[in-house]
């Protein structure tokens, strides 16, 4: 038997995930981020939440962070030089972590980008506002562009939240019922099930017997059944991005 110093040492604890947001508001964090799942686990030490404030690199007395756009047109955009010292800064905190441009012509976010990201050491996400960012600095820096969905927001704040969010909850210790995840919408590749609970008849609608019956895999296949008729009625799209069974 080895002597107790010729064991090898206990795997070091992950590190907390760590989110980094560049901002013009930084009041608004943690916001909704600090309920719920997601604000216990915060308390908890599972991850942790930092703001950057943009303007403490703008230009000037007044630290200018936007200026008019190249070409004419409506609105101001935000400088290169300004974010990409911001960027600088935050990137020393956590230089591992993935650069993040919350844009809507940016890729979809999905769960399997949610996964990824939480499976590393954290994310650094730029919140944008007026017209946009300058294409320079999202080339400089390397930034991916993610969207939440087809529509334009006031500012990116909102997205990187929907971001946080998508992702702590998938972090070790924020769900106590891992089990409850690989059930969720989006985890195979088809929307859930509907749900029920008790009262066994409300308002004259009743909980399907099925459900009632105690097969369990009875109740295992009407639930399959049920989420591929509703993602082929509602995301005929993610449908249709299934892989074929074979024959």
């Amino acid at each position: 038997m080895p002597a107790p110093d010729q064991f090898p040492a206990p795997p070091p604890a992950r590190a907390p995930w760590r989110a980094t947001v560049l901002t013009l508001f930084p009041e608004l964090f943690p916001g909704p981020l600090s309920a719920s799942l997601a604000g216990d686990a915060l308390r908890a030490g599972l991850w942790s939440l930092e703001t950057v404030f943009i303007r403490d690199f703008g230009i000037g007395r007044h630290r200018t962070v936007d200026d008019t756009p190249a070409g004419g047109g409506a609105g101001m955009v935000m400088r290169p030089d300004v974010l990409g010292a911001a960027i600088d800064a935050a990137r020393a905190g956590n230089p591992e972590a993935p650069a993040i441009y919350l844009s809507p012509r940016g890729e979809p976010l999905t769960q399997a980008t949610a996964r990824t990201l939480a499976d590393g050491p954290g994310v650094l996400l730029l919140a944008g506002r007026f017209e946009g960012i300058d294409q320079r600095v999202i080339e400089a820096r390397g930034l991916r562009e993610i969207s939440i969905g087809d529509y334009v927001l006031a500012g990116g704040e909102v997205a990187a939240m929907v971001v946080i969010e998508a992702v702590v909850r998938l972090l070790p210790g924020v769900i106590g019922q891992i089990a409850s995840l690989d059930e969720e919408s989006f985890e195979d590749g088809l929307l859930e099930y509907p749900q029920y609970t008790r009262p066994r008849e409300w308002e004259g609608r009743t909980i399907p017997e099925i459900l009632l019956s105690g097969d369990h895999a009875r109740i295992a296949a009407w639930r399959r059944a049920e989420s591929e008729r509703i993602t082929r009625e509602r995301r005929p799209d993610i449908w249709a991005r299934r892989p074929k069974k074979p024959g």
